[in-house]
């Protein structure tokens, strides 16, 4: 969590403190009972009108205008308080509700069951986690923040009241109704999350309805098709039952629904609660005390069907102000009239119910109603603070159960080969697609229905593993046939994880753990409580330490896993996916500004398409691809691909190798380089130091031709020096059907030696010792320099598409293409460096060569910005990174560090078409640009990183476009803008 999201944390929980310990608080509502505008209705009102007030018809959306026009037939000429709306779509379900207010004399009270949100009965909406996910999350603020955005989602539908929080206490696993729905089993737990979520949506002027009073936690049936018993003394009834809505009284929230529920120790008669006055009226508002409104669960269920059909008339003589879901309007108000004339409720009681829910009216402005407005409604409901607030909550409920030998977060990558199964998936998950952006991982799933054949030929091939993650998925929420699961799913779990080193993540309701034998033998354990794509994204992030882990079980599963069973991890400075306003970034405002630039250059053919990738303080939050490979336009560019970084490989190649030998005192910046390069000894070249060449400060040429000094008087390529088919002589390949001679090898760094320095020591980028430092580097370790690489940085960093020579491991149509060379190599280059000196070099060379996805090279420069550090292990010192990607010589006009580039002496003051990098880039920031069309940029001082990947020298290097519309730069300025204006 940022130091952002801390801060808010922190001022919203001292703020919830405070007011939680003002004492009993009377709901907001009542406020308004004795309202001008409130008098002003009731008096207008026959007692029909006053009667229908209490009642709630229900609505349905999904159907057709029939069902609407019924409705609004039943709201002129009955003239209900309010509307239950059920499943729709957003804009659908928002035309109906302005449609039925339009015809209704006084405003409509519009309800809905949103528990986890909108989503629960509106598609296409924001889904929270389930109140059990809610559980177990450990910071209130979020909890709160959550009752807020569903509250204002409500909002902008025209929506006043919600039927949730669930405040029941499930202490019943096999509870068939409530169960996830619930907060858990600690009575506190379920108060206090119940009361955050109830606050924010009063806070924003919602009505929340906490339900089921007396509590349906415990409970062995469903009330809608029956009437469950709870057999508890009152004093389990007062104390646990109970706990919650008692708090919840205190702290004023606005409704209690009352559940269909034969409780004996409260009422012996046998009526449901519902129906009950020693339960609405003698318990709940007099004995418990509260002075809200009371509201029923749906009156058509069958847990409170009585045997004259009257349960309107009955649930208001218990206590009840408002029933929903009322089936027949008219037989409703008949048997409330007939009951107030046989003296079984007086007129004055109508009168009081009826100004509640007048004063609910009032308290949300129906006073002053005005139709909403659909246009950018789905826009509205999803907006992305919503989802900030979403992803704040599932990555605070994740919880770890078992993390054996500190198994999570998976580090030191290069030790692992990593398979990942989705168990109960019948395809490749988002789970494991989200696992691979860590590192390399092989991918399986077995269904649900599997076959034993399935299962044992899985065994087999997890033999080649040391590592399995494990998705296990394919859950239900309820507990009938063992949460849905089948035996091949649960055995596959149980063998599984008993063979091999393992890391399970339970996508499913918690209980349904206790299904899955031996699971508690796995190494890691994470619980995500459901199946969705954004907690599976989340989880996996988890698995390699992108984010912390405090999540806490709110509930018992069995003996192996208990009520607040926690292990608490933290994260390790790897990199995190996510959106940017998490990071306090308008990302409607960053996709436009970076869209129309990155889309500019594909539109003008600065290239056929790129790829931006944008991190904040380690959190990359936006990863685009734009445009295709080439102009034929035959495949599009896609985040899996490679490119060819060109001079983006001198930071990134020889650099972090030099900067480890540094550490370890196996090489002096201020030495001289021939004594790392002994050929230098007795050249021009003899004393120039180490520091100056990686500075380019040591005089030395810009770049020499290589291979143009291998062409004959014809301008041929020599046959002396190139052949199209290898031999042990001709054993550097240069591109697909050309090899050269590896002794033109020695000749290439005697010209190198030989070179002419400039006459005098001034800043001049030259290339020439990249060359060399393959060579200095292998001598140095006694190892390849490419293994080295590997070994050290790439590997560990779960980097592992960054290498030389890509063609080699990696299929064609990954690895995007440069230039179409009709002068040296006479084919379109792709697999093989487009740099002709390093293609000379076997493709491996410290100038270029280096090719990968965006994405692992987001891993390498965020290692550089946190200062050498990066996913649990420290790569180089931080002393070390300073020190070169400092300016090395201020005072003669150079502007460079070691090997890194520097923004131009006073950046800031220049125009942005002639800035390098942006002008905001800070002083301390770095990084480096490559001629086929990458760029690399971290400003440790914003904690911003910026990547740019182009093949802008498709099919020619003569194409200046990209530096001719400053795409580069302007787009590095843009992100500054961005976070500037927020």
């Amino acid at each position: 969590m940022n130091k952002v999201i801390k801060i808010f944390a922190g001022i919203i929980s001292l703020f919830l403190i405070y007011t939680n310990h003002l004492g009993a608080v009377e709901p907001p509502f009542l406020k308004f009972s004795n309202d001008e505008w409130v008098n002003k209705q009731l008096d207008s009102m026959t007692i029909d009108e006053k009667i229908a007030q209490l009642m709630m018809l229900t609505a349905y959306p999904t159907q057709n205008d029939a069902s609407k026009n019924k409705v609004i037939e039943q709201i002129k000429k009955y003239k209900p308080g309010g509307v239950l709306v059920m499943q729709g779509g957003p804009v659908k379900t928002t035309s109906w509700i302005n449609e039925f207010q339009e015809n209704s004399k006084t405003p409509l009270l519009i309800a809905i069951d949103g528990e986890w949100g909108l989503s629960m009965r509106i598609d296409s909406t924001v889904e929270y986690p389930y109140a059990q996910a809610i559980g177990a999350v450990k910071y209130d603020a979020f909890v709160y923040q959550m009752g807020r955005d569903i509250g204002n989602q409500l909002k902008d539908m025209g929506i006043h009241m919600n039927f949730a929080p669930v405040a029941d206490v499930n202490t019943n696993p096999e509870n068939p109704v409530i169960n996830f729905r619930s907060f858990g089993e600690d009575k506190k737990n379920v108060a206090n999350k119940a009361w955050q979520v109830a606050k924010g949506m009063q806070d924003v002027g919602v009505i929340p309805v906490a339900k089921h009073f007396p509590g349906h936690g415990d409970t062995h049936s469903d009330s809608h098709k029956t009437l469950p018993v709870l057999t508890h003394s009152k004093e389990r009834m007062d104390t646990l039952e109970t706990f919650p809505f008692r708090y919840l009284a205190e702290m004023g929230i606005s409704g209690i629904m009352s559940a269909h529920l034969d409780v004996p120790s409260l009422d012996d008669s046998g009526t449901p609660s519902s129906l009950s006055k020693k339960i609405i009226t003698d318990y709940l508002k007099n004995e418990i005390g509260f002075s809200g409104f009371v509201v029923t669960d749906a009156i058509n269920m069958q847990g409170v069907r009585t045997q004259s059909g009257n349960a309107e008339l009955e649930a208001l003589k218990a206590g009840n102000d408002l029933i929903e879901f009322v089936p027949d309007l008219n037989k409703a108000i008949e048997s409330v009239k007939n009951g107030i004339v046989r003296g079984e409720l007086s007129t004055a009681e109508i009168d009081e119910k009826c100004r509640k829910i007048l004063a609910l009216k009032r308290w949300v402005n129906l006073n002053e109603y005005q139709p909403t407005d659909i246009k950018y409604l789905r826009h509205r409901l999803h907006s992305p603070y919503f989802e900030m607030t979403n992803r704040q909550l599932v990555k605070g409920a994740l919880t770890v159960l078992k993390n054996t030998d500190n198994i999570l977060p998976v580090e030191h990558l290069d030790s692992f080969r990593i398979a990942s199964i989705s168990i109960g998936s019948d395809n490749i998950t988002t789970f494991q697609r989200t696992l691979e952006k860590y590192t390399v991982v092989d991918h399986y799933f077995l269904p649900k229905d599997a076959s034993e054949r399935d299962l044992s030929r899985l065994h087999v091939l997890m033999e080649d593993y040391n590592l399995v993650i494990a998705g296990i998925q394919g859950i239900n929420v309820y507990p009938s046939r063992q949460y849905g699961t089948t035996e091949i799913q649960r055995r596959a779990v149980s063998e599984l994880t008993r063979k091999n080193n393992s890391i399970a993540v339970f996508f499913g309701n918690a209980y349904a753990m206790k299904h899955f034998e031996n699971i508690e033998n796995v190494q890691g354990l994470i619980l995500a409580y459901q199946n969705n794509e954004l907690t599976q994204e989340l989880a996996a992030q988890l698995v390699f330490g992108a984010n912390q882990a405090n999540g806490r079980l709110p509930v018992t599963v069995d003996s192996r896993f208990q009520l607040n069973d926690s292990i608490e991890v933290a994260s390790n400075s790897t990199l995190s996916y996510t959106i940017p306003e998490e990071v306090g970034v308008n990302s409607g405002q960053l996709e436009r500004k970076i869209d129309s630039i990155a889309l500019l250059g594909v539109e003008k053919e600065a290239y056929p398409g790129c790829q931006v990738l944008i991190a904040k303080d380690g959190k990359v939050i936006f990863h685009k691809c734009y445009g295709y490979q080439t102009y034929e336009k035959e495949q599009q560019v896609k985040k899996e691909n490679l490119y060819d970084w060109a001079s983006l490989t001198k930071v990134t190649g020889p650099l972090p190798a030099l900067m480890k030998l540094v550490d370890k005192k196996e090489m002096n910046l201020d030495a001289p380089f021939s004594r790392y390069w002994a050929d230098f000894d007795g050249s021009n070249k003899k004393n120039i130091t180490v520091r100056e060449v990686l500075a380019h400060q040591a005089r030395l040429a810009s770049w020499i031709p290589f291979w143009q000094m291998t062409l004959d008087k014809q301008k041929h390529l020599s046959s002396s020096v190139f052949k199209h088919n290898p031999s042990s002589e001709f054993n550097v390949r240069v591109s697909s059907d050309l090899y050269m001679n590896s002794h033109f090898r020695k000749i290439m760094y005697d010209t190198i030696r030989n070179s002419k320095l400039l006459p005098r020591s001034r800043y001049l980028y030259s290339g020439l010792s990249f060359y060399l430092y393959p060579d200095i580097i292998s001598n140095i370790t006694g190892e390849s320099y490419e293994d080295y690489l590997k070994k050290n940085f790439y590997r560990p960093l779960g980097a592992y598409t960054i290498t030389y020579n890509p063609y080699k491991y990696f299929p064609m149509k990954d690895i995007i293409p440069t230039e179409k060379d009709d002068l040296f190599r006479m084919e379109t280059i792709r697999g093989y460096v487009h740099d002709e000196g390093a293609a000379m070099m076997g493709g491996i060379s410290g100038n270029a060569g280096l090719f990968g996805t965006t994405n692992d090279l987001a891993k390498l420069f965020q290692m550089y910005l946190q200062k050498g550090y990066f996913g649990g292990r420290r790569y180089i010192s931080e002393k070390t990174v300073n020190e070169f990607i400092r300016i090395q010589y201020p005072n003669n006009n150079n502007r460079r560090g070691l090997g890194f580039d520097k923004p131009l002496t006073d950046n800031y003051r220049n125009s942005l078409k002639d800035a390098y990098p942006a002008i905001d880039a800070s002083a301390n920031s770095f990084g480096h640009s490559g001629f086929t069309g990458t760029f690399a940029w971290a400003d440790p001082d914003n904690g911003l990183l910026y990547i740019f990947m182009s093949n802008r020298v498709h099919p020619t290097r003569e194409n200046q476009k990209l530096y001719q519309l400053n795409i580069r730069t302007a787009m590095h300025q843009a992100i500054y803008d961005c976070l500037k204006d927020n």
